[in-house]
């Protein structure tokens, strides 16, 4: 008889992914999780956490994946590393093309994640990487003392502009309205942080500098009054793109991308769940998937025990 290379495989090594293997290694299934990068996803990124429960003085997200890796491998979970590239059916079980090689399981759970935004402005792809950035955790450092940009007004841009004042000068937020949509506490510190300065109602026009940032064109979204700001790096914030590209044509999407799923997590093909910020849903927190991979690992180990795949 045939048989499955594991019972259960996990795209994604976000706290999604780390706590569906959490949750299926306890229940003592064959499972793979298979990240891309380093696990954490966009948490391990995210240098300060204050809204996860259980951590009262908060905690930096990298110890927390860390420690959301270490749990989930002492029950068994295996981790592997490479870029899932298709996911396709051969009955009865599923397929996973992870770079040169194609591994099958019983069921899947896809916790891909979603990745940066980019605004499309000139300037922004071609300085990628000397001086353009998505990530202060990782990037920060390289900006001491110099004047620098974060464009966006939602938690993440908040967020990093806080914490990139610890090297920069000053940071310039520039953000199209006249209101930040952050939440009300990181406003507060935003605005109360004398080296944190508001650009409101401005947007982007373009990155400047030949080898690497030297300035932003930008513009006033009201005025379409324009100035020229000069700065040594430039941080987006400016929104997330679903990481489920691969999937479109196997699984239902919305129109932005993200996989519908049902509250069990379960997608519109048999035997495959999704869970964390790859799926649609109204917020996209730690808390929140960490909800979705102890669901998704319970139902596709509820799954699984039926015998009823495919």
């Amino acid at each position: 008889m045939q048989k499955a290379d594991y019972d259960l495989i996990i795209a994604g090594g976000g706290p999604a992914g780390l706590t569906a293997g959490l949750y299926a290694a306890r229940a003592r299934l064959r499972t793979l999780l298979v990240e891309k990068m380093a696990p954490g996803g966009q948490a391990a990124t995210t240098f300060y956490i204050e809204n996860y429960p259980g951590f009262a003085q908060g905690i930096s997200g990298p110890d927390l994946t860390q420690a959301m890796e270490e749990q989930a491998k002492r029950f068994g979970l295996e981790v592997t590393y490479g870029e899932v590239k298709g996911l396709s059916s051969r009955k009865p079980f599923w397929e996973l093309e992870v770079e040169d090689r194609k591994v099958s399981a019983k069921a899947v759970i896809v916790a891909t994640g979603v990745e940066p935004r980019k605004l499309g402005v000139p300037g922004e792809e071609t300085l990628r990487g000397r001086g353009v950035s998505y990530c202060a955790t990782c990037d920060g450092p390289f900006f001491k003392d110099q004047d620098i940009g974060v464009i966006g007004g939602g938690d993440s841009a908040v967020e990093e502009a806080l914490y990139l004042t610890r090297f920069a000068k000053r940071v310039y937020l520039v953000h199209r309205r006249d209101a930040l949509r952050a939440e009300k506490i990181l406003q507060e510190r935003a605005l109360e942080n004398p080296k944190i300065e508001i650009l409101w109602d401005t947007v982007v026009t373009k990155v400047v500098g030949d080898s690497g940032v030297e300035g932003l064109e930008l513009q006033n979204v009201k005025t379409q009054g324009t100035r020229s700001l000069k700065v040594g790096g430039v941080f987006f914030y400016v929104g997330l793109l679903s990481n489920a590209g691969f999937l479109r044509g196997t699984l239902n999407l919305d129109d932005q991308g993200y996989v519908l799923t049902d509250d069990t997590m379960a997608t519109s093909a048999v035997g495959i769940f999704a869970a964390g910020d790859v799926r649609k849903k109204l917020l996209r927190q730690i808390a929140t998937a960490v909800g979705d991979g102890a669901m998704a690992a319970f139902a596709a180990e509820r799954y699984i025990e039926s015998g009823k795949w495919p």
